[in-house]
């Protein structure tokens, strides 16, 4: 969420940086039920000065014995009252209005997010892999080991679900259990099992909600939402809270399986384990303060490369433009593996700086180290990784002309096997 004494003090500056992202956002709205909220404030605020005097008045009539005077002030306040009274469900109807606008508003991007049409490729890691035959794509190859099945995942669900068998059932849960281990032992996070679903409170705060209501599975009985991803979980972990900044940055990392609605047109290239309605995903989630929050995203970027650099896979590291960023973020670095037998990359990892934009959703403050008033944290999340395009870059970039595919070493000796076959 927005400040709204920023945008109260600069309106023009905070659209201006807002339109980076989408030129059709307007701040109008916002400042009108804004202006109407201080003036109910104020009218409420001078009612309940004239009933506080007119009480105290009434009393001092009475002690006096002047009970007519008294009487005939009574009823005034007793008119102020029922004025107080309106205007106080007026103000908690602005307010409403006033708080469903700042939660469609998404965040400002930062000054160094581009405004480009494309991403903007920073850097690659390693080389494509060449292939002396025709590269095959991870469906057929799932389908020729029998490691997966999309047709018997579409009978007991329906379609975009996965079903693994098999070794493709061990390697799935090997890639999890190694990613999730990894961070904690290389890189210092603090291990986390979330619930699957959480509560309408938690995906405002994260951000999915208002806006995104759409994309998410909902359990009306209850009023509960599935996980689209763990940054959701981990972005409420702390909600209500005071941290001490001598206990910042707080690092997390958890696995939930995902789930995404993802409505909308598929084409060839979105097929198999490239767009799912479900999925595992090992999920980065960072508390820190804003002193330092650039800082930790560069760190939580070069924490998520780590996975695929111990994996042997090529990939790309690209910057998004602003009118590609998430709601939530201010900015994101994507990782981007390659998947040969469709000739393009795919996202595997997003990274993102929040800033306070969360945080001012779930009240997650900080108290700082040389005193004064709590401050908001900064909160970052990044994918480390997402298992299914993973999945499938692993078995396109190591097969082999015969369809047989080569593991990671670092799979390989988990699973006690070197080769899919």
């Amino acid at each position: 969420m927005l400040d709204i004494q920023k945008i109260r003090e600069d309106p023009a500056g905070v659209a201006a940086r807002l339109r980076r992202r989408d030129p059709t956002i307007s701040l109008d709205r916002v400042l009108e039920l804004d202006s109407q909220r201080r003036e109910l404030i104020r009218a409420v605020e001078s009612r309940r000065h004239e009933l506080n005097r007119g009480s105290e008045e009434v009393a001092k009539l009475q002690r006096e014995g002047k009970k007519e005077e008294a009487q005939g002030l009574i009823a005034r306040l007793r008119e102020l009252s029922g004025e107080i009274k309106a205007l106080e469900r007026e103000l908690s109807e602005v307010e409403d209005r006033l708080r469903h606008e700042l939660l469609s508003l998404p965040n400002i991007p930062h000054d160094s997010v581009p405004e480009a049409e494309e991403k903007i490729v920073l850097r690659e890691w390693g080389t494509k892999p060449e292939f002396d035959f025709q590269p095959k794509n991870h469906v057929e190859l799932g389908k020729t080991l029998g490691i997966l099945d999309f047709e018997r995942a579409a009978v007991i669900t329906g379609a975009r679900f996965p079903l693994y068998v098999g070794q493709g059932a061990r390697l799935e849960f090997a890639l999890l259990l190694w990613m999730f281990e990894f961070h904690v032992h290389e890189h210092g996070y603090i291990p986390v099992l979330p619930p699957i679903l959480a509560n309408r409170k938690s995906f405002e705060v994260s951000g999915q909600l208002p806006k995104f209501a759409e994309e998410l599975y909902h359990c009306p009985a209850d009023d509960l939402f599935l996980n689209p991803t763990a940054e959701s979980l981990l972005a409420n972990l702390h909600r209500d809270e005071i941290l001490a900044e001598e206990d910042l940055p707080l690092r997390y990392v958890a696995y939930t399986p995902c789930f995404r609605r993802e409505a909308g047109t598929w084409g060839e290239a979105q097929r198999g384990l490239i767009r799912m309605h479900q999925f595992n995903k090992v999920e980065l989630f960072h508390y820190t303060t804003p002193e330092r929050s650039y800082e930790d995203l560069e760190e939580l970027v070069r924490h998520a490369e780590a996975i695929l650099q111990r994996l042997g896979l090529h990939y790309r590291v690209t910057l998004l433009p602003a009118d590609d960023l998430a709601h939530q973020s201010a900015k994101t670095i994507d990782l981007e593996v390659w998947l040969p037998a469709q000739g393009r990359y795919y996202e595997v990892s997003s990274c993102s700086n929040c800033e306070d934009f969360q945080a001012r959703r779930g009240n997650i403050r900080f108290r700082p180290a040389e005193g004064g008033k709590p401050r908001f944290v900064h909160t970052l999340n990044g994918s480390g990784l997402a298992t299914s395009r993973l999945f499938a870059a692993i078995l396109e970039q190591n097969q082999r002309p015969d369809g047989t595919v080569v593991l990671p070493e670092v799979l390989a000796e988990r699973l006690g096997i070197q080769v899919l076959r």
